[in-house]
């Protein structure tokens, strides 16, 4: 089971996404309204993926680069109510995985998650395997 943490200033909106991640079968294992509080779950749970709202990694607290920095092989999902083009570019250029959108439609969610994960195995698939390739030597 996937383990997860929940930063969102917004408790209504961590209730719904929790809601809809534990239905899904993923473990939410903390969730705070703070980055610095986020942070500090991450330390103590290692989760496979985090979500943060938007509004949090917007704050100047470059909570994203230390999460890349700190834990390079956790995915981030950005949650927010809305993603215009250049906001959608500068997330993905700061390491963010993938986008959850307000109003949490469940299906489209867990959709989101299951194939950013999908997506991630396979490219660490394809590094293993070319690695692989590059050290064999040659008969």
């Amino acid at each position: 089971m996937l383990k997860t943490v929940l930063i969102d200033s917004s408790a209504v909106a961590r209730g719904l996404l929790n809601t809809v991640l534990t239905d899904g079968g993923y473990d939410v294992c903390g969730q705070t309204h703070t980055s610095a509080l986020g942070l500090a779950l991450l330390v103590k749970h290692h989760p496979h993926f985090v979500c943060i709202a938007r509004e949090q990694v917007e704050d100047g607290s470059n909570v994203v680069q230390t999460i890349r920095a700190q834990y390079p092989k956790t995915l981030i999902f950005m949650v927010s109510g809305g993603i215009d083009a250049a906001s959608l570019q500068a997330a993905h250029a700061m390491g963010v995985s993938g986008f959850i959108v307000k109003p949490f439609m469940a299906d489209t969610v867990l959709k989101t998650v299951r194939n950013t994960v999908i997506a991630m195995v396979r490219k660490q698939q394809q590094a293993l395997a070319a690695a692989a390739q590059s050290t064999k030597q040659p008969d």
